[in-house]
């Protein structure tokens, strides 16, 4: 099981989440209470070693903003939410970097289609919610055999339940590894990061 934990901004946090075998750490570079500068990341990424990603996650800025930011931090990987197209993908693989791109349970159709992504991101409904939601309804978007990361309310508590209804490949986690709103708890990261992976 492949494990992201997000919103990262502290050397602990990274450290936690690293110690306990996460395969990627996200840096939001966007406006939210987990916000980090460009700054602050190039000071965190000596701490996450390599063959562990470091991802530069935004909203819905434009891909080419996104990848200048990106840049700033040292981050070759980008996380993009939104509506996006095929030539955001062939964008920000031009740039020489690799995308994640995050759509919701209720976005259209198509827009589950792979467009040449490196992983596709299944949020909830309503992201950043933090509520747990019907997590066996991703089956019926037909992502078999494809890499794909499920988020949206997982915490230690159900993440092994949630990604074995979605027949996820990995998960994502953010608000169900803190103890209040954008303050990560250490304890809670090496339990998600344990029960994902037995």
């Amino acid at each position: 099981m492949f494990v992201k934990v997000c919103g990262l901004s502290t050397p602990e946090s990274v450290r936690s989440a690293v110690d306990a075998g996460a395969d990627a750490v996200g840096f939001v570079l966007t406006s939210s209470p987990r916000e980090v500068s460009p700054d602050q990341v190039r000071i965190l990424l000596p701490l996450v070693p390599a063959g562990v990603h470091a991802v530069a996650v935004f909203r819905h800025e434009p891909a080419e903003d996104a990848i200048s930011v990106a840049r700033a931090a040292g981050l070759t990987w980008v996380q993009l939410h939104g509506t996006r197209t095929a030539d955001d993908v062939k964008t920000v693989h031009d740039a020489g970097m690799r995308l994640i791109r995050a759509v919701t349970m209720g976005a259209n159709p198509d827009e589950f289609s792979d467009l040449g992504e490196e992983l596709l991101l299944i949020d909830a409904a309503v992201p950043g919610s933090g509520e747990s939601w019907d997590y066996a309804s991703v089956r019926a978007k037909g992502l078999d055999g494809r890499e794909w990361l499920l988020a949206g309310g997982l915490e230690p508590g159900n993440v092994a339940f949630a990604a074995a209804a979605a027949g996820a490949w990995g998960v994502d986690v953010s608000s169900g590894v803190e103890s209040s709103r954008g303050v990560k708890d250490l304890a809670k990261i090496r339990a998600f990061v344990e029960a994902a992976k037995a």
